[in-house]
């Protein structure tokens, strides 16, 4: 008489343990590998960004015949890594006012521009130290509701360098503003004397001439950054077209 075993298909201790080992290899060898898609996320939101600041600026002119350096609050991006954004690279949008000292060249909660996913309640930025708005709350160390959260690099994305190259290089300023036709400035408006002419820059032009390239690294120094740890984004001039290198 034939006897027919029904064999029991399960996995053993020492199976399980290989499935384990080879997936950890495995993870080890393939997420460096995602750096790049997040770059690319990271750079498409930037463009968005910078194209948005310029159609703020084209709709919202800022001469003004009664003030004489209106000049100077044009529409800007401007990135830094400060104590109110948790000394993470985070940018934003604003466009500077006179104050009782005159135009600082930096942003306050009244000149940031308001999220227009979340206009109420939501400010574009990923948060600035004279803001008023830091990334997270000094006592309950959550994140502030009024910071649009991936608008802070470091934390949203994991970048840790931002470079300037190009046309827009100004020593460690790292931001462009833009004209009521789309142009693009850089460097910081506070030190124009006229509407595009200023004494802290090369030839006393702040008028953009060559290509910008903003480059988003991964590792501290965009400069030591391998093509798979960083993303470029241009800015081209007279124009302000932006687009991904």
């Amino acid at each position: 008489m034939l006897i027919y075993y029904k064999m029991k298909k399960a996995f053993t201790l020492i199976e399980l343990v290989f499935v384990i080992v080879i997936t950890g290899i495995l993870s080890a060898v393939l997420i460096p590998k995602f750096n790049r898609p997040t770059l690319i996320e990271a750079a498409n939101q930037l463009a968005s960004h910078i194209r948005y600041t310029q159609h703020l600026a084209m709709i919202d002119n800022k001469f003004d015949p009664k003030e004489k350096y209106w000049y100077k609050g044009r529409w800007q991006i401007f990135f830094a890594k400060t104590k109110g954004s948790d000394k993470m690279w985070a940018y934003t949008i604003f466009s500077d006012s006179r104050g009782t000292v005159g135009y600082k060249g930096f942003p306050d909660i009244k000149e940031i521009a308001k999220n227009p996913l979340n206009p109420t309640g939501q400010y574009l930025t990923g948060g600035y130290t004279w803001g008023n708005i830091p990334y997270k709350d000094k006592i309950t160390k959550e994140i502030d509701s009024r910071v649009t959260k991936n608008m802070n690099l470091g934390h949203y994305y994991s970048i840790k360098d931002i470079e300037f190259r190009g046309g827009c290089r100004n020593g460690k300023n790292r931001r462009i503003a833009f004209d009521n036709i789309g142009r693009v400035l850089y460097g910081n408006s506070k030190y124009l004397d006229s509407s595009y002419h200023g004494t802290n820059s090369p030839n006393g032009n702040h008028l953009m001439s060559t290509q910008c390239v903003i480059e988003l690294c991964t590792v501290d120094d965009c400069n030591k950054a391998s093509i798979d740890e960083k993303v470029r984004i241009a800015v081209e001039a007279e124009t302000g077209y932006t687009h991904i290198l």
